[in-house]
């Protein structure tokens, strides 16, 4: 989840997405306290606390939206989701697409006071494409053959093959730039980075504190003095701390919430389509679940829009593997497009199990609102084609390191979409892919797609190769894909110039000031 010659065009530069207005009500909650700094403070209501402060290898959604006001990449998203400059303010792409070369932004220091330069990005992206790192996106650089950095402020890669998808993946807070002086050990306790804020206080379970970075590299700087985190177990609590004025933003992923927080008439709800998906993933090297025809008697026995209607009020759509409006999947290219239980028993008679299957699935509580509710409505109905979800439900830092742990035979989740496929799904779904062992599933037919996806920059070209990407997945029920929904941006009405994104990402905390 996220430029040049043909980076400026970008394989997001088509994606627009419109952002509506649930309500707009009138009302003044409490003011925040005043911030020696200046600008005042924000509060955001989250559910849960950052499970990791190092941005390689963060993957929990808190942890990235913390983590992303920290440090910066070398590319970013603008809020339409086009590849924008960020670290670098330029870069160049040879006519055989092999060679990229980045100019850096000058006078760019880090937190603890430290020049940025060209030894730093070097070093980063040798250490994200080092496997011992165990960096959660390095096959986005997989196509990376050397990194040279010739002076102070250039940086070359060298590309064993054109990469179309390179700076949109760039964009990540998974490929955060940080000190060639820094560890691992270091940055899980104290961040340095050069983003819009440095960590100021985390209280573990309770906050975490940023503080404006007055020497961030941006045209402006923060207009808040600190952003505070706040640990609220629950979201219908969160809407009761906001309409009280302790909490003056947060973003909602039930429905049901964001109707009752609008409904108090202080507090504005923007409602905002988004890039993630959520997925019941199979992991097809475990059990039963090795067997293609099992897999496929899952996507058969289950209908997506009532998981969708249950869990979600019905706010959002039934989704392929595709998500981002350029190369969007077409749901009903699946071999059930509706839910089919004879052609499910089938299945199960050609696996050889018409007694019926066990899958133990873990689902996470308090990472989104939704999720228990997807998984009980996903075990009733499976339960009618005799398969079982047996299922486990963990707080978010346990579900996170079973997760990434492949510690599953299925996982209901909520995975982060991104504007190019690549950026998406080549670190899953290929063989050498570093999160293949999560995604549970490759074939020599997805790494040849892969490759041919990243090594053309014709938008018509890529969409029918990565069309035949969603194809393979779905024939395969490599996972199974039930929808993609909405973000529920909530503001108190002294809170403004925040910017929802469809990925989710709260990166327009430093253009947002308190009133």
């Amino acid at each position: 989840m996220p430029r040049g010659a043909f980076s400026a065009v970008g394989v997001a530069a088509a994606l627009s997405v419109a952002l509506t207005a649930c309500s707009s009500s009138g009302g003044t909650p409490a003011a925040a306290p005043g911030n020696a700094q200046g600008g005042g403070s924000l509060v955001v209501g989250v559910t849960s606390d950052p499970d990791t402060l190092f941005p390689w290898k963060a993957t929990q959604f808190t942890a990235v939206n913390v983590l992303q006001n920290l440090y910066g990449t070398l590319t970013e998203f603008d809020k339409d989701l086009n590849v924008v400059p960020g670290l670098a303010e330029s870069w160049e792409t040879s006519k055989d697409g092999k060679t990229l070369t980045f100019k850096l932004r000058q006078g760019v220091t880090f937190a603890d006071g430290s020049a940025f330069g060209s030894e730093d990005v070097k070093a980063s992206l040798e250490k994200i494409m080092d496997e011992k790192t165990a960096a959660v996106a390095r096959a986005s650089l997989s196509s990376v053959e050397s990194v040279k950095a010739p002076d102070e402020n250039t940086v070359v890669l060298e590309l064993k093959s054109p990469d179309a998808a390179l700076p949109a993946n760039l964009a990540t807070v998974n490929m955060a730039m940080l000190s060639s002086d820094d560890t691992e050990e270091k940055l899980t306790t104290t961040p340095n980075g050069t983003g819009p804020f440095t960590l100021g206080k985390r209280v573990p379970s309770q906050s975490i504190t940023l503080t404006r970075n007055d020497k961030y590299w941006g045209p402006e700087k923060p207009k808040v003095g600190s952003v505070e985190f706040r640990v609220i177990p629950d979201e219908s609590s969160i809407v009761s701390a906001m309409q009280s004025g302790n909490v003056q933003l947060a973003v909602f992923n039930d429905p049901l919430v964001a109707q009752t927080a609008e409904g108090g008439g202080t507090i504005t709800v923007t409602k905002t389509p988004q890039l993630n998906y959520h997925v019941l993933q199979l992991n097809a090297r475990r059990g039963d679940l090795k067997d293609v025809n099992v897999r496929l008697a899952i996507q058969c026995a289950i209908d997506r829009k009532q998981v969708l209607d249950t869990a979600a009020l019905g706010e959002g759509e039934v989704t392929g593997p595709m998500t981002a409006p350029a190369f969007k999947s077409d749901p009903d290219k699946r071999p059930c497009p509706t839910r089919d239980l004879a052609k499910a028993a089938d299945y199960l008679a050609k696996a050889g199990k018409s007694g019926g299957v066990t899958v133990k699935t873990i689902v996470s509580q308090g990472e989104y609102a939704t999720s228990v509710n997807e998984a009980q409505n996903l075990k009733a109905q499976l339960a009618e084609a005799k398969i079982n979800l047996d299922l486990e439900v963990l707080e978010s830092g346990a579900y996170v390191d079973r997760w990434v742990a492949a510690d599953f035979d299925a996982a209901v989740a909520l995975n982060g979409g991104r504007p190019d496929p690549d950026g998406s799904y080549g670190r899953y779904f290929t063989s050498d892919g570093n999160l293949n062992k999560v995604a549970g599933y490759s074939s020599p037919t997805l790494d040849k797609l892969f490759a041919q996806g990243k090594a053309t920059t014709d938008q018509a070209e890529r969409k029918a190769i990565y069309d035949q990407v969603a194809a393979e997945l779905e024939d395969n029920a490599a996972w199974i894909w039930l929808f993609a929904g909405y973000t529920y941006t909530a503001t108190t009405s002294n809170v403004q110039g925040f910017v929802p994104m469809a990925s989710g990402s709260l990166q327009y905390l430093r253009t947002t000031s308190v009133g």
